[in-house]
C-alpha cells in the first residue's frame, strides 16, 4: 500500500515530522482550532489553513486505502487477482482510477453479456477476438457462428450469436482502465457543458436567462457557471448537457482496439465499439467529469467564501483606528500586534507580562512603547485564557501613561 505520510509531507511541501505529528494529534481527537492554537510547537506552526488541506486529504487517502483492501479481497476471493494488477491497485492514488481497475471485476447485476455468457457465446468472443490481429488466417466469423445455433439455448439465429459475441466484447473494452481514463480526459479537455432554458418556461420569466442559450468548454467553466447549471438543473428549470465530438472518441476506440486487416471484422468490430461507448461508457464517464467539475466548483466557491468572510471578518469594528491587538497567554506569553487606521501591520511582539516582576515590567515598557509609537487609540484584548488578567495588565500600563 502507499505510505500516506510520506505522500502528504510532498503533496503539501510539509516536513515528515509536521505530517506525523499533526496526524497523530487528529488520532487523539483534537480539533484543528486546538491544535493550531495550542500545539504549535509539535506541528512546527501549522496554521489551520494548512491543517485542514492535511486533514482532508489524510481523510481521502485513508478511505482509498480501505476500499483498495476491500477491492484486493474481492478480487482474491475470485481468484483472479495478479502480481501486475495487486501492484496497479495498490499504487493508486485516485478514487476513479482504482474504480475503473476494479471495474472488470466488480459483481455485476444481469447484462446482456451475463446473459450471452449463460447462453455459451463466450466460445464465440473469444474465437472473434484472436481474428483481431494483422496476420490472422482469413475466416468467416459467420461460419463460426452458425456452430453456436441452437434455439434451446436461446440462440435461433446466426445474428442472434454474433450480437452476443459483441455484447461480450463490449463490456470487455467498456471496462478497460487506460480506454476510460482517456476518454475522461479528453472529454475534460474538449468537452463542452451546453444548457437551454426548458420550452415552458417564457423568456424573462426565470432568473437563468443568461443560461437560455449558454455554451462553455468544460475546463474553462467558472465555478460560479457550474453551480448555477446545477441549481437550475435541479429545480427543473436547464437542460444541461456535456457534448463532445463523439465521432473522435470511436476513431480512438478503433484506433486502439481494432488490428485485424479484413474488411468484414473489422465492420464488425466498428460496430461492437460504437456499442460500447453509446451504451456502456459514455454515461458513465460523462457523470464522472460533471461530478468532478461540481466537486473544484464547490471548493473554489468555499474559498472564496472563506476570504470575504476574512475580508468581513478583519474590517474595522469601531472605524478606522489605529489598534493594537491583544492575544492573551499564560505560558507562551500574549502576542501584541499594531495596526494602521486601514489594518496595515506596524508592529509585533511577544510580551510576558503573567511571569516574574522582571519579565512583567519588560512587557509593560514594550507595550507601552507600542502605544506612543502608533498613537493607538484603541485595544481589543482576547477573551481566552488569561484575558481578564491581561485586561487589568493593560490598565495598569494605560494609567501609568497618563501620569
Amino acid at each position: 500500500m502507499i505510505d500516506i505520510p510520506r505522500i502528504l509531507s510532498t503533496e503539501l511541501s510539509l516536513q515528515p515530522f509536521q505530517v506525523r505529528n499533526a496526524l497523530d494529534l487528529f488520532a487523539e481527537g483534537a480539533t484543528v482550532p486546538f491544535i493550531a492554537r495550542y500545539r504549535k510547537e509539535r506541528t512546527g506552526e501549522m496554521n489551520e489553513i494548512q491543517l485542514r488541506e492535511l486533514a482532508d486529504r489524510w481523510a481521502y487517502l485513508t478511505e482509498l486505502e480501505d476500499r483498495k483492501r476491500a477491492i484486493l479481497d474481492s478480487i482474491t476471493e475470485q481468484g483472479k487477482l495478479t502480481d501486475d494488477l495487486k501492484a496497479r491497485i495498490e499504487s493508486c492514488l485516485q478514487k476513479n482510477e482504482l474504480e475503473d481497475l476494479y471495474l472488470p471485476y466488480k459483481p455485476k447485476r444481469r447484462t446482456r453479456a451475463t446473459s450471452a455468457r449463460e447462453r455459451g457465446l463466450d466460445g464465440l468472443a473469444r474465437f472473434i477476438e484472436a481474428l483481431n490481429v494483422p496476420d490472422a488466417s482469413p475466416a468467416s466469423i459467420e461460419a463460426e457462428a452458425a456452430k453456436y445455433v441452437a434455439a434451446e439455448n436461446g440462440v435461433p439465429s446466426v445474428a442472434e450469436a454474433l450480437a452476443g459475441a459483441s455484447d461480450i466484447l463490449a463490456e470487455e473494452v467498456s471496462e478497460k482502465a487506460d480506454l476510460r481514463a482517456h476518454i475522461r480526459d479528453y472529454l475534460m479537455n474538449e468537452g463542452s457543458f451546453v444548457s437551454r432554458v426548458k420550452d415552458e418556461f417564457p423568456t424573462g420569466t426565470t432568473k437563468y436567462e443568461m443560461y437560455r442559450d449558454f455554451r462553455v468548454r468544460v475546463k474553462d467553466i467558472a465555478p460560479h457557471n457550474m453551480l448555477a447549471l446545477r441549481r437550475g438543473e435541479h429545480e427543473g428549470v436547464l437542460f444541461v448537457d456535456l457534448v463532445f465530438d463523439e465521432s473522435h472518441v470511436i476513431g480512438f476506440l478503433a484506433a486502439r482496439e481494432i488490428r485485424t486487416r479484413d474488411e468484414q471484422l473489422r465492420g464488425f468490430l466498428g460496430r461492437m465499439l460504437r456499442d460500447a461507448f453509446e451504451r456502456l461508457m459514455k454515461f458513465s464517464l460523462v457523470g464522472e467529469v460533471r461530478l468532478e467539475k461540481k466537486q473544484r466548483a464547490d471548493a473554489a466557491s468555499i474559498a472564496t467564501f472563506e476570504a470575504n468572510l476574512r475580508e468581513l471578518l478583519l474590517a474595522s469594528p469601531a472605524g478606522m483606528k489605529p489598534t493594537l491587538g491583544i492575544d492573551p497567554g499564560f505560558r507562551t506569553g500574549c502576542k501584541a500586534t499594531a495596526l494602521d487606521h486601514t489594518g496595515k501591520l506596524l508592529e509585533y511582539q511577544t510580551i510576558v507580562p503573567h511571569a516574574s516582576a522582571g519579565e512583567r515590567d519588560r512587557a509593560a515598557r514594550t507595550l507601552a512603547g507600542m502605544i506612543e509609537r502608533h498613537g493607538i487609540e484603541l485595544i481589543a484584548i482576547g477573551n481566552g485564557t488569561a484575558g481578564r488578567e491581561t485586561d487589568a495588565f493593560v490598565a495598569e500600563v494605560l494609567a501609568s501613561l497618563e501620569k
